[in-house]
């Protein structure tokens, strides 16, 4: 009943403002989001539908912004929506919000100017850019810099391509000459293929964020470039990087490969099906083969058997297993996005803080239920199967991985309740069912 309420208010709103400009809106709704994230598109979606212009801000590309919304909303997840200053919390809250709070809220935002505490927004750079403009620009992307670096190198040219000359182009070989030769970064060249991949997936998103268009993706122009900058994978020097960009370049090539792998060998609907995709998909880095289970055991959980695996990945003589971690990353567990809506949600990681940035997914997953649900009624916390699957990573004990969890939860009275379940010496886990189900619009 809510939802079809939350449309009649939608309606009735849109009505109300048809013959209205957005120019005649005081106030500011502000989103703070992540690009491909479908509980934020569907929250824009919504807002759009309200007649409200949204001041989107991408909460990736500024630390510090991070570490102030954390603090204003106490939550790690995104959206998070504020009407003026007022905060409303995420998608899910705005959904289920109540008409009458949601047009009293929509017409604060018509009539009243942004307040003075209302959320910070990114410092912009350039100095064109003024409040006469009547927009909120938000900071230079995090690639800006690199691009200017690039554009001014003199690899942009004219370049034939068949019976056609493309002016002001260049190639994947020669962009990943650049990267290698000048600026030494295999992990640009894996966020670049990661952003490629975002926009993908942003742009094929159903308006309510819950389907995902592949066939029309497979057939978008920034595939085809993804395409062409994954062959480049094969040329990069992995001996040479630290454990913090072999994080982030392999969290990113992971979570590339396997929309990449959707796209190429189709979505798998079986247990089967899903082991034949994470043990054939594969790219070639640095030389030698790389398939979805090599990377999330072989390398980022320190050659360590994976689930239905009898042996470890890398045998002993394996020139791969030079490039595993020395010890497993527990925090991967959260980052890696397999393809199912029971995963963790897709972002992209950069070398720099990288560990800050694993934690705070950790976090995220674990504010919400589907990743960690404690009833102290009953004595019990309800965890997602990934726990199960991986429990030797957190310690190999149901004590020792609740603890973990507990260390690594944000301040919430989820924490509160975990911790007294801990103290009283009386507490029963038991593991939710997966979501194995895809977001295909097919």
């Amino acid at each position: 009943m809510r939802k079809i309420s939350l449309l009649a208010v939608q309606v009735t709103l849109r009505r109300n403002i048809m013959a209205q400009t957005e120019g005649s809106i005081k106030g500011r709704v502000t989103v703070y989001s992540v690009i491909g994230c479908p509980h934020c598109l569907q929250a824009k979606s919504t807002l759009k539908e309200l007649g409200l212009p949204v001041c989107d801000v991408d909460i990736n590309l500024n630390a510090a912004l991070r570490d102030e919304v954390k603090k204003l909303t106490g939550r790690s997840t995104v959206p998070q929506i504020f009407f003026n200053n007022v905060h409303v919390g995420g998608n899910d809250d705005l959904q289920k919000m109540a008409p009458e709070e949601l047009q009293r809220l929509v017409q604060m935002v018509r009539e009243q100017p942004v307040p003075a505490d209302a959320p910070p927004l990114p410092v912009e750079n350039s100095s064109d850019a003024t409040a006469e403009s009547g927009e909120f620009m938000c900071e230079r992307d995090a690639f800006a810099d690199l691009v200017e670096e690039f554009k001014s190198s003199g690899v942009i040219g004219s370049h034939r391509k068949g019976l056609r000359v493309c002016k002001n182009s260049f190639t994947g070989t020669q962009l990943v000459d650049w990267l290698q030769t000048e600026k030494g970064m295999a992990s640009e060249l894996s966020e670049i293929l990661r952003n490629l991949i975002l926009k993908l997936y942003a742009d094929h998103l159903s308006s309510d964020g819950k389907f995902v268009d592949y066939k029309a993706m497979s057939q978008s122009p920034f595939f085809e470039q993804y395409c062409e900058l994954a062959v480049q994978l094969q040329r990069v020097e992995l001996g040479s990087l630290s454990r913090e960009e072999k994080l982030a370049f392999f969290i990113n090539v992971y979570n590339a490969l396997v929309i990449h792998g959707n796209l190429r060998m189709g979505i798998p609907k079986n247990m089967w099906q899903r082991y034949r995709f994470f043990n054939y998909a594969s790219y070639l880095i640095g030389g030698e083969v790389f398939t979805l289970q090599d990377i999330e055991n072989g390398v980022l959980r320190g050659n360590r058997k994976g689930v239905a695996q009898i042996l470890r990945p890398f045998s002993k003589s394996d020139p791969r297993l030079q490039v595993a971690l020395p010890d497993p990353e527990p925090l991967i567990h959260f980052a890696l996005n397999c393809g199912a809506k029971g995963c963790p949600p897709i972002k992209t990681y950069t070398p720099q803080g990288i560990d800050s940035q694993l934690r705070t997914a950790a976090e995220a997953f674990l504010e919400n239920d589907d990743g960690c649900l404690v009833d102290p009624v009953k004595g019990e916390v309800k965890l997602s199967q990934i726990f199960k699957w991986y429990k030797v990573d957190f310690g190999g004990t149901d004590e020792k991985l609740l603890n973990w969890i507990l260390k690594h939860m944000s301040d919430s009275p989820k924490k509160v309740n975990l911790q007294s379940l801990l103290s009283s010496g009386s507490v029963k886990v038991s593991f939710m069912p997966y979501d194995w189900s895809t977001n295909s619009k097919d």
